[in-house]
Formats: C-alpha cells, sequence, structure tokens
C-alpha cells in the first residue's frame, strides 16, 4: 500500500511517499528555519504562507524521487493535530484535496503518534507494546504504546516542554534557532557540574514533568552572570542545561517501565536527537535490563514519512477521515 503523506504542524513543510508503513519511498522536507532564526523563534504566519508555497512543488518532487504516479497513490495521510493551527490547516486542506482527486482514502494522524511511529522505521523489528519517551518543542510526555494506535500517556509536562525550553535558553544567549541542536554542540567537552540547576518535581503523580524552574534558574544564571560582568562559559553552563533535561526525563523513564513491567522503551521527537539524553538513557535502561530504541537523528525532527507510517497503522485500525476533517491545535494522543 502506498501512502502519499503531509506533515505541515509547525516550520517544516514535509512530503512523503511510504509503502506498508515501514519502506519510504521518498521523504522532501523543505525547512524554514533561515527565515524564523531572524526572529529568533516560529513567526506562525509566516510559517502558513511557507507552507502553501512548497507543498505543491514538494509534493511532485515526492513522487519523483518514489518513482511513482499519481494513480500509484493507495491513501492520504496528513497530520490534522496538534500543532499551529495555521500551519496544520494548509496540510489538511491540501490533503483532503489530493485524497479526493486522487479517489482514494484520507487518514487523519496525530503528530506525536507519528513522531512514535518514526522508531518503526529506524528498527523494523519494533512492535508495540513499548514505552515511549515524547520529546520535542511541543511535547514532553511517557507514554505507554500497548499497540499501533492504543496509547495512554503516563506522565507529562505540567508547563514548559522540553524543547521550548532549549529554544528559549538559546534565544536569550543569542546563539540560535533552534536551540537544542546548537545547546547540544556547545555542550560537548563542557562541564556538566559547572552550574547547579533545579530538578523540577511535580506533586500528585511522580511521572508528570515540570521545566518552567529549569528555565527560569537557566534565564536567571545568564541575566545575573551579564549583569555581574561575570563570564558564562558556555560549554560549562550547556553541558549543565542539558544534564538537568536529561536527569528530570531519564529517572521518570525507568519508573514508568518498572510500574508498567515494559520491558522496551523507545525514544520520539526533535530532543531525543540530544546526545545526553540518548547516553543518559542507554546506561540507565542497561542497568535495568530494558531494551532501548532510539531513531535515527534525521528521523527525530518533523518529516512526513513517520505521518505515513502511523497512517498505514490508522488505516489498518478503520480510522478514515470524512471531508469535513478540521485541524485542531491541541489533541489527546489517546483520542488519536
Amino acid at each position: 500500500m502506498n501512502i502519499l503523506a503531509f506533515e505541515t504542524s509547525c516550520d517544516e513543510t514535509a512530503v512523503a511517499v511510504v509503502r506498508d508503513g515501514r519502506t519510504v519511498l521518498s521523504s522532501c522536507v523543505a525547512s524554514q528555519i533561515e527565515m524564523h532564526t531572524l526572529y529568533g523563534g516560529v513567526v506562525p504566519e509566516i510559517a502558513s504562507r511557507r507552507h502553501v508555497e512548497a507543498i505543491t512543488p514538494l509534493t511532485d518532487e515526492a513522487l519523483r524521487q518514489a518513482g511513482l504516479c499519481k494513480r500509484d497513490i493507495d491513501a492520504v495521510a496528513v497530520t490534522y493535530a496538534p500543532g499551529l493551527i495555521g500551519a496544520v490547516l494548509v496540510g489538511v486542506n491540501f490533503a483532503k484535496g489530493a485524497a479526493r482527486a486522487l479517489g482514494v482514502p484520507l487518514i487523519p494522524v496525530h503528530h506525536v503518534r507519528g513522531h512514535i511511529a518514526a522508531n518503526y522505521i529506524s528498527h523494523p523489528e519494533l512492535k508495540p507494546p513499548f514505552l515511549c519517551l515524547c520529546v520535542s518543542g511541543g511535547t514532553t510526555a511517557i507514554v505507554d504504546v500497548a499497540g499501533y494506535t492504543e496509547m495512554s500517556v503516563l506522565g507529562s509536562t505540567r508547563d514548559d516542554a522540553a524543547g521550548e525550553c532549549f529554544d528559549k535558553v538559546a534565544r536569550v544567549l543569542g546563539i540560535g534557532y533552534p536551540g537544542g541542536g546548537v545547546l547540544d554542540k556547545l555542550s560537548r567537552g563542557g562541564d556538566d557540574s559547572a552550574y547547579t540547576l533545579p530538578i523540577g518535581q511535580v506533586q500528585g503523580n511522580p511521572l508528570d514533568l515540570s521545566f518552567s524552574g529549569l528555565k527560569t534558574a537557566a534565564l536567571n544564571l545568564i541575566h545575573n552572570s551579564g549583569q555581574k560582568g561575570d563570564v558564562l562559559r558556555l560549554p560549562d553552563f550547556a553541558a549543565s542545561f542539558c544534564r538537568a533535561v536529561s536527569e528530570s526525563l531519564v529517572p521518570r523513564v525507568i519508573s514508568a517501565a518498572q510500574q508498567t513491567r515494559r520491558q522496551v522503551v523507545a525514544v520520539a521527537g526533535g530532543v531525543a536527537a540530544n546526545s545526553r539524553i540518548r547516553q543518559d538513557l542507554e546506561i540507565a535502561c542497561g542497568q535495568a535490563g530494558l531494551r532501548l530504541y532510539l531513531p535515527q537523528r534525521m528521523l527525530c525532527g518533523d518529516n512526513a514519512a513517520m505521518i505515513g507510517c502511523q497512517g498505514y497503522y490508522e488505516w489498518l485500525a478503520g480510522k478514515i477521515a470524512r471531508a469535513d476533517l478540521n485541524a485542531y491545535a491541541t489533541r489527546d494522543i489517546a483520542a488519536g
């Protein structure tokens, strides 16, 4: 089954062709990073307009790279939630038109479910059930993946997402956007104990997370250093910050695995590319006797291949959208 997939939830226009949920025939991404770097973050209106400009030629390119004609497409999949509403609407409306023109089913895909499915591309042998740490600019959650379309959130952030903190800190430092990759590179070789940063704790659910305190402490440290004329050692600061984020995430993942008795752990989302988090998870899972799956870094960020992959399993479960499919800025992953 050849699925033409679209992803426009934020600032990446992505189109892919995926066969039977595991084989990527093509994956094209038009990045807007250069434009949004000028503003230190994503400007929703600009992102939406760029999606409109890029999606048609990118679709033609994805089909060309896949070596397929339009008549070879069996279904269309699209991210319909969550994300920047204007951006998501571009993809949804284009996908609805494509499905109608091709006379094929339209499959709605939850963005975070797509990120989880990126692991199926990197690791074809991976099958549910397993536990997945989902960490990105808009989402930080520990998800129990009982089946390809059966998922529940065991713990999530009560405030900021981990990726959002990386971007905010990098913007204040003036070192670039997106912040996660820049801070990751800076942290290599830095002293992760040079600066003391807090680890958030949440009362009521030990698996929930909080990053607002860490973000505030990091920003105060940056501002205070500037006001006092102290030199902020960027590699040490970046290493300390990455360590604090990792120490917020990793112990909770291990605890969740032990509570649910899952023996397999996966990671998904843009922040899953972070070197410190990957390293700490490998060590912790090894010590706990858990099998860890890490997606290729190129599949951690937003892409349409992951949407095509998850779309296949949503189709198998009978999830087909009607012509009135709408876009949503927020949506529970359990609802799909």
